[in-house]
């Protein structure tokens, strides 16, 4: 086999290895929830991603919300609920559980902690863009505080110490606070429950958060690694919560196309800075 040979398949195990890590990245964006929470070592509870539907909505389906939602793409957005659900069950969940068994879960609290903290920017600037200037100024003083004292921010002692809690605001938000309607339901492949706003809010988060510019300076892999780590590391930490969900809805999909708008407007119409 020549030199050529050789080069041409590590370059094919490269690339199948990074669609891999790929699906498993993007099928994580798709199926966590706005506003996941997780345990921290303290035994509060603490927000590990920046989009949960499951925590409060797993009492049942919301039918009455169904007259509130545009969903012309209906059938469409169904095949790829479906897909995402296989995506979530035969990759991302066996993966995650694998790694529960390795890595223990004060360490993964920990890296969660981490990854939450990397995300800071996208808090801190919706929060001004939005005139939560109460909320921006104490997601400026968590970043401070976590960089440093929390070590990169393994730890959140501005939580525990100081009783900063973190913010929760995006780009899609923001838009909603704009003004900007729903515009109509949107189930997408890999990335999951959106709403057109939403969808273009992304857009804004992504150019925000400092592990895109990894991408940017075409350091790929390196960003898909962080991205990949984030995602099984937090679906490792709600293990269970997307299963309950689907057992306690007669319509899964129906459940999470109304639990997403009614959770994404309840978070545009909160007080300015509660």
């Amino acid at each position: 086999m020549t030199k050529d040979d050789n080069c041409r398949r590590l370059r094919c195990r490269s690339r199948g290895l990074t669609v891999l890590v790929l699906l498993m990245l993007l099928s994580g964006w798709g199926l966590r929830a706005t506003d996941l929470r997780a345990e921290d070592v303290s035994g509060e509870s603490m927000p590990v991603s920046d989009s949960t539907l499951f925590a409060d909505e797993t009492e049942g389906d919301t039918g009455p919300l169904n007259k509130y939602v545009a969903d012309p793409l209906e059938p469409l957005n169904r095949f790829f609920f479906a897909f995402n659900d296989k995506l979530y069950f035969w990759l991302l969940k066996p993966v995650s559980v694998g790694y529960s068994q390795v890595v223990p879960k004060p360490a993964r609290e920990s890296a969660g902690n981490f990854f939450f903290n990397l995300k800071s920017p996208v808090r801190l600037v919706n929060s001004l863009l939005q005139a939560k200037f109460g909320k921006s100024g104490q997601e400026l003083a968590r970043f401070v505080v976590n960089s440093t004292v929390g070590v990169a921010g393994l730890w959140d002692p501005a939580r525990s110490w100081f009783n900063l809690a973190p913010s929760d605001e995006d780009f899609g938000q923001t838009l909603g606070k704009y003004g900007f309607g729903d515009g109509f339901y949107l189930c997408l492949p890999l990335l999951g429950p959106a709403s057109l706003r939403d969808g273009v809010g992304r857009i804004g988060d992504y150019f925000l958060d400092p592990v895109s510019y990894l991408y940017i300076n075409n350091e790929n892999e390196a960003a898909l690694g962080i991205r990949a780590e984030d995602t099984v590391n937090q679906t490792s930490l709600r293990l269970g919560d997307y299963e309950a969900f689907n057992l306690a809805s007669f319509d899964p999909y129906s459940a999470m196309r109304d639990s997403y708008i009614q959770l994404r407007n309840n978070k545009i119409n909160d007080d300015p800075d509660r």
